[in-house]
């Protein structure tokens, strides 16, 4: 069984279990404990299961992971993602930029585009473009969430109906195979459906890991897309609900 299949399996077996010790996926697979604790690092850093002591449990649905610790994950994939989708904004576009890790590395790519106004309710976005004088940045107001300077509330519902614009940027926590844009937070769930009904065009920015994960919150679906930004190819069920709604797949390779 090569390295992907056993990790699928894993999945699963954890899945059907809630738990697994270390000792139990190594009999099982007849490998060593450190293959065992290779995978389960890397499904972890994934977001596809959760590591505990001893073994590995599932992912949860209700808390997500430290914004200090999601800025450090799949970075080089975000990367890749951000630039192609920058590639995709052109200059002089007004766009939406709402919370995400994701989203921080996509303003960071733009700032090589000229004459663009955001609107942002992430102050990590607007600390990112503040210093490009031909950008025009404009911060939601609202309350501001200290883990990750995300702005959320109803008054940053009522500041993003005031826009109609070009592109409305997203990030996601999770998307199930039916479909479901999925989130851990219910007022970052109700500003990101502001943004989507605002914008022309919807962009989404997701990391591979984001097909695996479950959160609670539902913001929307696959079908609301113009354009999905990614780093791998999605799993069948996605694709085939992609080709059915005319959502364009942006893959960045390496």
């Amino acid at each position: 069984m090569n390295q992907q299949f056993r990790q699928d399996a894993i999945v699963e077996l954890v899945r059907q279990h809630g738990y697994m010790s270390i000792e139990q996926l190594t009999a099982h697979f007849s490998v060593t404990p450190q293959t065992i604790r290779r995978d389960l690092n890397t499904l972890a850093d994934e977001g596809r299961v959760r590591r505990v002591h001893g073994g590995v449990g599932v992912e949860s649905s209700t808390v997500n992971t430290a914004y200090s610790t999601r800025k450090t994950l799949h970075l080089e994939e975000k990367e890749r993602i951000a630039c192609c989708l920058a590639h995709n904004i052109p200059n002089h576009s007004s766009l939406f930029i709402n919370i995400g890790t994701s989203n921080e590395m996509v303003a960071q790519a733009l700032l090589e585009h000229q004459g663009l106004e955001i609107i942002t309710n992430n102050l990590n976005v607007a600390a990112i473009l503040q210093h490009k004088e031909d950008f025009t940045v404009i911060i939601a107001g609202g309350q501001v969430r200290s883990r990750d300077g995300g702005i959320i509330g109803e008054a940053t519902i009522d500041f993003i109906n005031q826009f109609k614009v070009d592109y409305g940027i997203i990030g996601i926590s999770g998307i199930d195979e039916d479909g479901s844009l999925l989130e851990f937070d219910y007022q970052e769930v109700r500003v990101a459906q502001a943004i989507i009904a605002n914008s022309r065009r919807i962009y989404l920015a997701a990391d591979y890991s984001k097909f695996h994960r479950n959160p609670v919150v539902r913001q929307g679906n696959l079908e609301q897309l113009d354009a999905l930004f990614t780093d791998r190819k999605p799993p069948e069920a996605i694709q085939r609900l992609l080709t059915q709604h005319d959502v364009a797949l942006h893959i960045a390779s390496a």
